[in-house]
């Protein structure tokens, strides 16, 4: 791939023809942070419902691909009501190219981005005045998903193109240093209709104990323990899905002992077990997302902080499949499927509430806004918002 043209996984995504793109506002009338102390660790964080609700506007970072034919010129600005759902524009913050994903330091005073090229790069951003505090090579070819270790010294990210996960270590003013970890998916080999390992998401297991790593191409999780010190990776598991599943993005319960695997490739989600112990995740058997025969492309799978109800976006399909957990999360159980409004749902986020859902919808180049109430039901807030190759979603 190069820095103009498609991966495999932007092919996918490519725009539709004659979609329409509208730009957002000039960066000059856009709001500072909100010092709420919710957090939100990174995009696809499940929420607190304990959180406190917040007043008045809050935050809303949008990622994009700059170098994609209608796309943004940076990281969208906006800002949402927590009551409503409506988001208002608020300009963008430049420099940073190809923001595909997006993700934020536990203090909330740092944004993080990759920079999803050929040459690969992750890329600070204050918040307080919106300075780019720069960019770290990744080391590898299109990195596609980034999160913040729970300490806030370490910023993990995976490489799609080469099949690798880096680590960064983070200062104290939020910017990143020099690489200090590069891990390559050397093994296994790749699956069916795969050429090589597509590392595809990195994020830390709720006890802390252990760094996960999907890789799509060889049909893999990966679990490594972190030196904090060394900001360096070790392999302690390895877990295989099925043949040809396409393992794209992985979410863990609540509780912390299950996970659910959403299967880009052959259309299915999986329960997944996680021993804290000895870092090994085991995958369970295949499971339907409800959107019928072919692949829809399933993209990410969030569950609610009560651990009581689990959504997965389906790209292909245009919709959100909705799940019943059950059995402490050791069970899946489909409800059905509710239209998202917009068209390839790329990524998916709650509100630091739980109260809201939002959709970055690619292709339409859309974000849609859902009510999540106590019995798991999604209920579109109104208009969808437009924003340029919506790829990324992170309500603050």
């Amino acid at each position: 791939m190069d820095r103009g043209g498609w991966s495999r996984r932007r092919f996918v995504g490519a725009l539709a023809g004659g979609a329409a793109v509208a730009a957002l506002p000039s960066c000059g009338g856009a709001p500072a942070p909100a010092s709420d102390p919710a957090t939100a660790p990174e995009a696809s964080t499940s929420p607190s419902r304990g959180a406190r609700r917040p007043s008045g506007p809050r935050p809303l970072y949008l990622g994009t691909y700059t170098s994609a034919e209608g796309g943004g010129t940076g990281v969208g600005l906006a800002t949402y009501d927590p009551g409503t759902g409506r988001i208002t524009g608020a300009g963008t913050i430049g420099g940073v190219g190809d923001p595909s994903y997006l993700a934020i330091h536990p203090d909330r005073r740092t944004l993080y981005a990759v920079d999803e090229r050929d040459d690969g790069a992750v890329t600070a951003v204050r918040l307080s005045d919106r300075k780019v505090l720069g960019s770290r090579s990744t080391g590898g070819a299109a990195p596609c998903h980034l999160s913040v270790h729970p300490g806030g010294r370490w910023l993990l990210s995976a490489n799609y193109g080469s099949g690798s996960v880096a680590v960064h270590p983070i200062d104290a003013s939020g910017a990143l240093g020099e690489r200090t970890d590069l891990v390559r998916h050397s093994a296994p080999p790749p699956g069916p209709g795969q050429e090589g390992p597509h590392a595809h998401q990195v994020v830390t297991s709720p006890d802390g104990g252990h760094v996960i790593a999907v890789d799509l191409g060889t049909d893999t999780v990966h679990s490594y323990r972190l030196d904090e010190k060394a900001g360096t990776l070790t392999e302690v598991a390895r877990a295989r899905t099925r043949p040809g599943a396409g393992p794209r993005h992985l979410t863990f319960h609540p509780g912390g002992r299950y996970a659910y695997l959403a299967n880009e490739v052959d259309n299915t989600v999986a329960v997944c077990s996680y021993d804290k112990t000895s870092g090994r995740v085991t995958v369970g058997g295949a499971q339907s997302t409800g959107t019928g025969p072919g692949s829809s492309y399933p993209a990410q799978i969030l569950v609610t902080a009560n651990g009581r109800y689990a959504y997965l976006a389906n790209r292909g399909h245009n919709s959100l499949t909705r799940y019943a957990v059950e059995a402490k999360g050791a069970r899946l159980r489909l409800l059905g499927t509710v239209p998202v409004g917009g068209d390839f749902p790329r990524q998916i986020a709650f509100s630091p509430e739980g109260t809201l859902l939002f959709a970055a919808n690619q292709k339409s180049s859309t974000v849609t806004v859902f009510h999540v109430d106590e019995g798991g039901g999604l209920r579109r807030t109104g208009e969808s918002f437009p924003s340029p190759v919506a790829v990324c979603a992170l309500p603050l």
